[in-house]
């Protein structure tokens, strides 16, 4: 009977110490996993981002999810395309962008690796489609992919759009792809930062 309690007793001390480890274990998960998080989605260039996404009224956390997906965080990076900076402007979208908010400053296509210059532009542009798009992310984001031209002319199709104001599907691999990684990013970054 003794020797029955004994092994009893060290069973629930067991249990216990496998619980206080299995507690730990879990504490320590949470918090590297949270780091890994962050690490995975960044927040990089936090004094322009703020700043622009105040400006042009555009969650913060939406500008870093274009920036990611488009640079990677990455100031000097280039596209096939001709597109530069850490929100990957093209040349002829950078002119349209200067008009707008810089019609008399002495700024070139080269200044967009400047991250500065990148998220002033980039938010603009960000802000422009979702304001011409009623706020629709998906919809704002394949515009800024693929044109507003390409955009408006999906609108135009019942196939592509039910209402004419957002898409509902994406003909094109890249354009989906594209709205996928975008609105994905974002989701990423809002449960991460905001649940902080």
């Amino acid at each position: 009977m003794a020797k029955r309690k004994t092994l009893y007793k060290l069973i629930q001390r067991g249990l216990a110490v496998l619980l206080i480890l299995a507690a730990i274990g879990a504490a320590l998960f949470a918090v590297f996993q949270d780091k890994i998080n962050r690490w995975e989605y960044p927040i990089e260039y936090a004094e322009y981002v703020t700043y622009y996404a105040d400006k042009y009224e555009i969650d913060p956390l939406m500008l870093y999810a274009f920036i990611r997906t488009e640079s990677n965080f990455d100031p000097m990076a280039d596209s096939d395309a001709g597109a530069r900076g850490l929100m990957q402007i093209t040349e002829v979208t950078f002119d349209w962008i200067k008009s707008k908010i810089a019609p008399t400053e002495d700024l070139t296509f080269e200044d967009l690796y400047d991250p500065e210059t990148n998220i002033r532009f980039g938010s603009y542009f960000v802000s422009y489609c979702l304001l011409r798009y009623q706020d629709d992310l998906a919809t704002a984001a394949a515009a800024y992919h693929s044109g507003w031209g390409t955009v408006d002319d999906l609108l135009a199709q019942e196939q592509y759009s039910a209402d004419g104001k957002t898409l509902d599907h994406y003909p094109y691999p890249q354009m989906r792809l594209y709205v996928k990684k975008i609105t994905s990013s974002y989701q990423h970054y809002q449960e991460i930062y905001n649940a902080s």
